[in-house]
């Protein structure tokens, strides 16, 4: 891996290179998608199924494009049954997680006559989008659907792609059927976006989708936004590592190559204050990448986006880091507790040498659908809170409103919207109302 010094020169080429891989430079797909959009709203089915043989090879009809009861049951008999009671116990690990993050209306009455509060309601339909083929990802199904179903979401569509025979992902059923999907349609890529959109005959409308994509995906979302709510445009994946002497170089290798194999475009970074580990973690890198299956990919990915930084000291380490806001934040120093207390921007933070990554991606319970490219300065992980909706409540007594009648009339008038007035005056006109 390239190692370079960490300076504002340094920072701001790697910001510039890091944001080269936003889906904003992929402006040559939008015509495609806008034309995948418009017909699936058009044909709706019919549309669909012609997409599914012509991207997917696969012959899709009526009756066979909801996944069926005897479908699931068989994927149960495909899957070992080992890994699905490690699914089990991940996705009891991400409900407990999510659970505490729920939060009840309110309401606060006052002696005054006045009573404020929130209502807190669940959304009625979410689709998920849950990627097929080589990207079949059932840890993505258990993080998406899973807070949706703690939230008290009412139904919950999933689109996943079949392959040429028909058939789904069988660990990506199972792991929908232990999240609690209540219905899943066999398609995928921009189509489906549209589809759980606008509606056809089979897939109902959806307040609001979620999951992972292709940038075909990516640029469906972005453009049905607006007409329903989503979670966000998902860049690539990247990890960003920020340690100090007393971290293990074999570790840290290790730990940046596990978002290096995910695409060419993944970054994967260091910062460290250590020149001597910037080296052994370098000649680490350098022999994973000889012996992992997914090596060559993962080299392209370190060419491309790969970097070790060396600060001068942790406090210009940590200033890099929260400029970066990763989607992933190891830290690995002497106290990565206190080092956290200084981390204002990261999508998910991992402390100490026996917490890397993967913990995150399958198992711990944290979510894993995380903010990209930077966008951890004003974006959360995917939590409860994205399955409700909020609602103000406000109710005033007559002699609460009586007390601060004039003041409200007097706002609206400077803004000049006398009708505003209007509607609290003739609340207390002398012809008007109870004495």
């Amino acid at each position: 891996m390239r190692i370079v010094t960490l300076n504002n020169e340094t920072k701001e080429n790697l910001l510039e290179n890091l944001l080269k891989r936003s889906t904003n430079d992929y402006g040559e797909y939008e015509t495609i998608v806008a034309g995948i959009i418009e017909d699936v709203k058009q044909r709706k089915e019919e549309a669909i199924f012609e997409y599914a043989l012509q991207f997917d090879k696969c012959s899709l009809t009526k009756d066979t494009f909801q996944v069926t009861k005897e479908e699931i049951d068989a994927a149960y008999q495909e899957v070992d049954p080992h890994f699905v009671q490690v699914m089990q116990t991940a996705a009891a690990n991400i409900r407990a997680y999510h659970e505490k993050q729920k939060r009840n209306s309110w309401f606060d009455a006052k002696e005054d006559g006045t009573i404020l509060g929130q209502k807190i309601t669940p959304m009625q339909k979410v689709g998920v989008y849950v990627p097929g083929g080589k990207a079949a990802y059932p840890s993505t199904t258990l993080m998406n659907v899973i807070p949706a179903k703690v939230a008290g979401v009412l139904n919950i569509i999933m689109t996943t792609p079949a392959g040429p025979d028909g058939r789904v992902y069988p660990a990506t059923l199972v792991a929908a059927d232990i999240a609690g999907v209540d219905a899943i349609f066999k398609t995928g890529g921009a189509q489906a976006v549209a589809a759980m959109a606008y509606g056809t005959e089979l897939i109902p409308k959806v307040d609001k989708i979620v999951g992972p994509g292709n940038i075909f995906v990516a640029l469906a979302k972005r453009a049905v936004y607006g007409h329903v709510s989503i979670d966000s445009i998902a860049g690539p994946s990247e990890i960003l590592v920020l340690a100090d002497e007393s971290a293990t170089p074999r570790y840290v290798a290790a730990d940046l190559l596990s978002q290096a194999e995910h695409d060419e475009l993944a970054s994967a970074i260091l910062i460290t204050t250590s020149r001597d580990l910037a080296d052994k973690v370098s000649e680490e890198v350098d022999h994973f990448v000889q012996v992992l299956e997914r090596g060559e990919i993962i080299q392209k990915s370190l060419d491309h986006y790969g970097y070790i930084l060396v600060a001068p000291d942790m406090e210009t380490a940590i200033e890099a880091a929260n400029e970066i806001a990763s989607e992933h934040l190891e830290i690995l120093t002497r106290n990565p507790f206190d080092t956290m207390t200084r981390i204002r921007n990261a999508g998910a933070i991992f402390l100490g040498e026996y917490s890397s990554e993967p913990l995150g991606d399958y198992f711990a319970g944290p979510n894993h659908v995380l903010p990209t490219n930077g966008t951890a300065k004003f974006f959360s992980p995917l939590n409860v809170d994205d399955y409700v909706k909020k609602s103000s409540i406000i109710s005033y007594s007559r002699e609460a409103l009586e007390r601060v009648h004039e003041d409200i009339e007097l706002f609206a008038e400077k803004e000049g919207l006398t009708a505003h007035a209007n509607s609290i005056r003739v609340r207390f006109e002398e012809h008007g109302g109870e004495a």
